[in-house]
């Protein structure tokens, strides 16, 4: 099972997007996938994907429902682990209880290819609970300098806490490759200078209104409009990290 993180720096650069649209091109290519609610403050994949759970995480870490009895099909036969309502509870819970359900992943080992953390931005202690537990951290931003800032400031402070992290960053919004690679060239040098570290690189998603119609409309880009620029970069990144697979056991 391959664990991936997908974060941010901050909000509003498409991190839920590309978590979602990931997923799916993903389980479109016959990878088993997981897409998991962890941003624990604004939980709201249910929402984006157009899903009523009968069970979400709150279950599992009170103690009422295994994490895999909660798994709900979401499209293209993801499954989904979903946060709902449980925000206020989650955010409250110790780290017994956040225990309770961390355990359980290997539970999950057997019948999942991909295991992908939608995580909150920035980096307190519950989001980095998450990153801990990811084999690899998809850093999105855009090439928006305050963006490209906080990706920045958001790697310095996992790789303080994380020295073997492995973050790659994903440049959302864009016009064009070129740009893409010109905003993780001006990142890998910032952080070789300061932090002796390189990000990986896994391209860029272009600006489409085609995604952003299909936030509104709460279907995958991928599946909605599967020809549009946007659905194109997604296949291209779903192809790429399967063509990539890291071998480091969950």
């Amino acid at each position: 099972m391959r664990v991936i993180a997908v974060s941010g720096g901050k909000g509003g650069v498409g991190k839920t997007l590309v978590a979602i649209n990931l997923a799916v091109a993903l389980s479109k290519r016959k990878h088993k996938t997981i897409l998991f609610d962890a941003d624990l403050q604004l939980a709201n994949l249910d929402i984006a994907l157009n899903l009523e759970p009968e069970f979400n995480l709150q279950h599992v870490v009170f103690g009422e429902r295994s994490l895999a009895e909660i798994l709900t099909p979401g499209p293209a036969g993801i499954r989904v682990v979903t946060g709902g309502s449980a925000v206020n509870g989650l955010m409250n819970a110790g780290p017994k209880r956040m225990a309770t359900f961390i355990g359980q992943f290997e539970e999950l080992e057997a019948e999942c290819d991909y295991l992908i953390f939608d995580t909150g931005a920035g980096l307190d202690q519950k989001v980095m609970t998450f990153l801990n537990l990811a084999q690899e951290t998809i850093l999105v931003t855009t090439p928006d300098p305050t963006s490209v800032t906080d990706a920045y400031a958001t790697a310095k402070v996992l790789w303080k806490k994380k020295p073997d992290a492995h973050v790659s960053i994903l440049v959302n919004q864009v016009q064009s490759a070129d740009e893409a690679q010109k905003v993780h060239r001006t990142l890998g040098l910032i952080c070789q200078q300061y932090l002796q570290k390189k990000p990986g690189f896994l391209g860029g998603i272009r600006a489409d209104l085609k995604a952003m119609e299909s936030i509104r409309k709460r279907t995958p880009v991928v599946l909605g409009d599967p020809n549009c620029a946007a659905s194109e970069d997604f296949d291209a990144l779903a192809v790429l990290l399967a063509s990539t697979a890291r071998t480091v056991a969950a």
